[in-house]
């Protein structure tokens, strides 16, 4: 019987070649990475009872799955086909949060895509508030986390307005890198370079190979140098170029997989 109290039982997982029981994730992560919509919205329709698994309603978000999005109904509907994926590049405008819901009721990337008539998308990776430039989205979670991979994924080149005019030595500090005090962590640019200077301030070219939590920022606050603006211009060779502020455009798949390539039979760039 459905209703609020009933759970299914948890599904039996049977061991692989060597015995060892397959991996399982949550029903509320399963959702989400099936592109659907974030983790958090995938809780709450867990728990409006919006959800079954093998006909049932759930409403445990950490309920255990192991074989992904097959036995789970949204809606009486499941997951997107391949082709239905899309991928796009916005040029995030500075004061807004890279989030689906904030909590403070500041407005979000969200904002931008309004209107649009696109499925849900997550962010691939963050800006925060204060920064500005190049965020894809996408609703293809294993092509995100190829994106995202500090081993394989593509670079980021940033442009940053600091409050001082740097000199040789700091460059190459940036470079070399710094253990930050707050969590032990070497923060280091792959390279930065001098774009500009005025008379009290500069343009710096940073170029990052991995993507730490405020990342930049915490690097130069760490030689007491001050952000003005910062700016991401490129992850690996896709340029935000002419694209307006608050401006979106899907990528194509020749962009699409050049920044990572997963093999999926049937996945289309839309």
């Amino acid at each position: 019987m459905d209703g609020k109290g009933s759970r299914p039982r948890p599904p039996r997982v049977s061991g692989g070649a060597a015995g060892a029981p397959q991996r399982r994730h949550g029903l509320a992560r399963v959702i989400s990475k099936a592109g659907l919509c974030s983790r958090s919205e995938a809780a709450r329709w867990i728990g409006e009872g919006r959800v079954r698994v093998d006909g049932r309603i759930v409403r445990d978000p950490e309920y255990p799955l192991h074989d992904g999005m097959r036995r789970v109904r949204i809606d009486g509907a499941g997951a997107p086909p391949p082709q239905q994926r899309h991928y796009l590049v916005l040029n995030k405008p500075r004061g807004l949060v890279t989030t689906a819901r904030d909590e403070r009721g500041r407005d979000t990337v969200y904002r931008c895509l309004e209107g649009s008539g696109l499925p849900w998308l997550a962010p691939v990776g963050r800006l925060d508030k204060a920064s500005e430039g190049l965020l894809l989205f996408c609703n293809d979670p294993e092509w995100a986390a190829a994106v995202l991979d500090p081993r394989t994924g593509p670079d980021k080149t940033y442009h940053v307005q600091v409050d001082r005019v740097p000199d040789d030595a700091l460059l190459r500090a940036l470079r070399e890198g710094v253990e930050d005090d707050a969590d032990g962590a070497r923060l280091r640019a792959k390279s930065a370079t001098l774009l500009r200077s005025g008379t009290r301030n500069a343009w710096l070219e940073i170029v990052l190979d991995e993507g730490r939590n405020r990342q930049i920022r915490r690097l130069l606050a760490a030689f007491d140098v001050g952000v003005l603006r910062l700016v991401r211009v490129a992850i690996g060779g896709l340029q935000l170029g002419t694209l307006a502020k608050g401006a979106w455009r899907p990528l194509g798949a020749a962009e699409r997989d050049a920044l990572a390539q997963v093999v999926r039979p049937g996945a289309v760039a839309s």
